[in-house]
C-alpha cells in the first residue's frame, strides 16, 4: 500500500504494484494472487468471539471480490553504449532514432496489478481503492464463484482514495450493508477479508486501535485496526462484528525500505461515514461534488485564543478571504468561526469536512466571533471542485520609508526600490520583513525574511510606525500576545506573538 516494491512468491503471482501516498512508511496496497483461506479468532470478551467467527465470514465472503488490473507500463531498453558530451542534442537523437525501431509491444508492457474490493449493490456496484485501478487499462473482477467480468470505472476521488466500479453479471449479486463508523469504538473487534498477497480470498481479525486518524488528506477520517492489513487488501471491507461494512482498507504502516512490505499491526481503514458520502456522489454524478465557500483558515492556537479573549483554543480563525461566496457573505480577516451550518466548529480538520460535505447551492448558516461579538452570517455553498480550476491573487497593503526592529523582526517600508529588489508587483502594500532574529519568538513560529505583514491586531499597517503603535496600544491594554496577519507567495496567516518578544 506504499512504495513500489518487488516480491518473489512461491507460486502463481505475476506482477505487484504499490505505491506512495501517505508519507514516510505509509503503504498503500494491492498486489495478485491465487487461493487461501486464513481465520483469526477475536480474542474479545463476547459470546461471538467465544463461537468463532466462521458463519459470519460464510455470510459476508461472497460480497467481497479479487481486483485485477491491466496496465500499460513504458519498459526501458537497453540503448547501446555510446558516449556522446553532456547535452548534446545527438544523444537525444540517437535514442530517439533507436526507439523508432522497436516493436509497438516491446515500447510497452502489460502489467497486471491486484486488490480487493466489495459489492456495495445487487446490480454490481463495487468499491475499491483509487490507487488500485488508476491508469488502468482494463479492470477485471473476480467473484467469490470464480466468475469474472471486466468493470466499468464509474468514478473515482484520489482525495479519499476511493473508486466505485460497475459490472454486469446478469443477476443479482449479494451486497454488503454499510454500518456506523461515528459509533464504533476503539476495542471493537472487527474483520478484514481480501486478496492479501496475491493468495486469494483470506481473513483476518482483531480490534479497532483508534479513531479519527489522519494521513494528510484533507478528508481523511480514518479507523486505524491491528487486524491484519496486507499488500493486496487495498480497497477490501473492514467488517464490524454484526457484518456490516464500516471501513475500506487503504493504508498500512510498513517495513521502510523492505524488500517484501507487510502488516506491523497498524492499519488504516477510510471511515464508512467517508465513503458513504463519496461513493453516492460518485453513483450519481461520476465524480464529487464537494462544498466550499472560499476561505483560507487556520487552526485557534491557545496563543491566538489568548491574543482574541477566547476561554479555550477551539473553531477556526479566517486568515484571508479571496473574492467568493464567504466574501460575498460578509465574512473578514479575523473572523473566528465558532460554528457552521448548524455544528459546532471544534477544530480546523472538523470544519473543513463539515463544509466539504454541505450540499451545493444551499445556503449556510455560519457563526463567527469578530471584535468580540458573536455574529450570525449565511452564506451559499459553492462547489469545490469548479472553485479549484479558479486562480485567485490576494491584496495587500502599503508602506513607507522607517526601517525598525520589533518583535524580534527588523522591519522595512515597501518603496518602489524595495518591491522591485523583492520581486513584488507594483502596487503591492504591506510591511516587508527584512530580517528575523533566530532567537526570537517570530522565528520559531515560522516568520521569514521576505514575509509581508498586512495587519496587526486587526488593522491594516501601511507603515512601520503603524506596526510599532499598534504592539504598544496591545502592550498598553495589558494584553499578553498581538495578533500579526502574515502573507507569504499570495498565502496569508495569522501568527501570534509575545508583545514583550524580542
Amino acid at each position: 500500500m506504499a512504495k513500489q516494491e518487488g516480491r518473489t512468491m512461491p507460486h502463481a503471482v505475476s506482477a505487484e504494484i504499490s505505491e506512495t501516498g501517505f508519507g514516510s512508511g505509509i503503504r498503500k496496497s494491492c498486489l495478485v494472487g491465487a487461493a487461501m483461506v486464513a481465520l483469526q479468532g477475536f480474542t474479545a470478551g463476547n459470546a461471538a468471539a467465544h463461537d468463532g467467527y466462521a458463519d459470519l465470514v460464510e455470510e459476508l465472503k461472497p460480497t467481497v471480490v479479487s481486483i485485477y488490473v491491466m496496465k500499460n507500463t513504458p519498459v526501458n531498453m537497453p540503448v547501446p553504449d555510446f558516449q556522446f558530451p553532456e547535452n548534446s542534442p545527438m544523444g537525444d537523437l540517437f535514442r530517439e532514432l533507436f526507439n523508432r525501431q522497436l516493436q509497438p509491444e516491446q515500447r510497452n508492457s502489460r502489467q497486471m496489478a491486484l486488490g480487493s474490493g466489495f459489492i456495495t449493490d445487487e446490480s454490481g456496484y463495487i468499491v475499491t481503492n483509487h490507487h488500485v485501478i488508476k491508469e488502468a487499462g482494463k479492470i477485471k473482477i473476480r467473484l467469490h464463484d470464480e466468475r469474472e467480468f471486466t468493470a466499468e470505472l464509474i468514478g473515482a476521488d484520489p482525495k479519499t482514495d476511493l473508486a466505485l466500479l460497475k459490472v454486469d453479471a446478469g443477476e443479482p449479486l449479494p451486497a454488503v450493508v454499510f454500518g456506523d463508523s461515528e459509533t464504533a469504538r476503539v476495542g471493537d473487534p472487527v474483520l478484514v477479508i481480501g486478496n492479501p498477497h496475491g493468495l486469494g480470498f483470506s481473513v483476518s481479525a482483531g480490534i479497532i486501535s483508534a479513531r479519527n486518524r489522519s494521513l494528510n488528506g484533507t478528508y481523511d477520517d480514518f479507523l486505524q485496526t491491528d487486524a491484519a492489513i496486507n499488500v493486496g487488501n487495498s480497497g477490501g471491507p473492514l467488517f464490524n462484528q454484526d457484518g456490516e461494512v464500516i471501513g475500506v482498507n487503504t493504508a498500512i504502516i510498513g517495513r521502510t525500505g523492505s524488500s517484501a512490505p507487510g502488516s506491523l499491526g497498524i492499519g488504516f481503514s477510510m471511515s464508512s461515514a467517508v465513503v458513504t458520502k463519496v461513493i453516492a456522489q460518485l453513483e450519481e454524478f461520476g465524480t464529487t461534488r464537494r462544498g466550499w465557500v472560499g476561505l483560507i483558515l487556520q487552526q485557534v492556537t491557545p496563543d491566538i485564543a489568548e491574543a482574541v479573549g477566547l476561554d479555550r483554543a477551539a473553531g477556526a480563525i479566517v486568515a484571508e478571504v479571496p473574492d467568493g461566496p464567504a466574501k460575498d457573505a460578509g465574512l473578514e480577516p479575523g473572523d473566528i468561526i465558532l460554528s457552521f451550518n448548524g455544528t459546532e466548529a471544534e477544530d480546523l480538520r472538523t470544519l473543513v469536512r463539515d463544509i466539504g460535505d454541505a450540499d451545493v447551492g444551499m445556503m449556510a448558516p455560519i457563526i463567527v466571533l469578530r471584535d468580540g461579538n458573536e455574529l450570525t452570517l449565511s452564506v451559499k455553498i459553492a462547489r469545490r471542485e469548479e472553485a479549484e480550476s479558479i486562480l485567485v491573487q490576494a491584496s495587500t497593503t502599503t508602506g513607507e520609508p522607517i526601517r525598525q526592529q520589533v518583535l524580534g523582526i527588523v522591519l522595512s517600508p515597501l518603496t518602489a526600490e524595495v518591491r522591485q529588489e523583492a520581486g513584488l508587483a507594483d502596487g503591492t502594500k504591506g510591511v516587508l520583513v527584512q530580517e528575523v532574529n533566530e532567537n526570537s519568538a517570530a522565528f520559531e513560529k515560522g516568520i521569514r525574511e521576505g514575509d509581508l505583514i498586512v495587519e496587526v491586531d486587526y488593522r491594516s499597517v501601511d507603515s512601520v510606525d503603524k506596526v510599532l503603535q499598534s504592539v504598544d496600544e496591545v502592550r498598553s491594554a495589558g494584553r499578553q500576545t498581538v495578533l500579526i496577519l502574515i502573507e507569504r507567495d499570495n498565502d496569508r496567516r495569522f501568527v501570534a506573538l509575545p508583545v514583550d518578544s524580542g
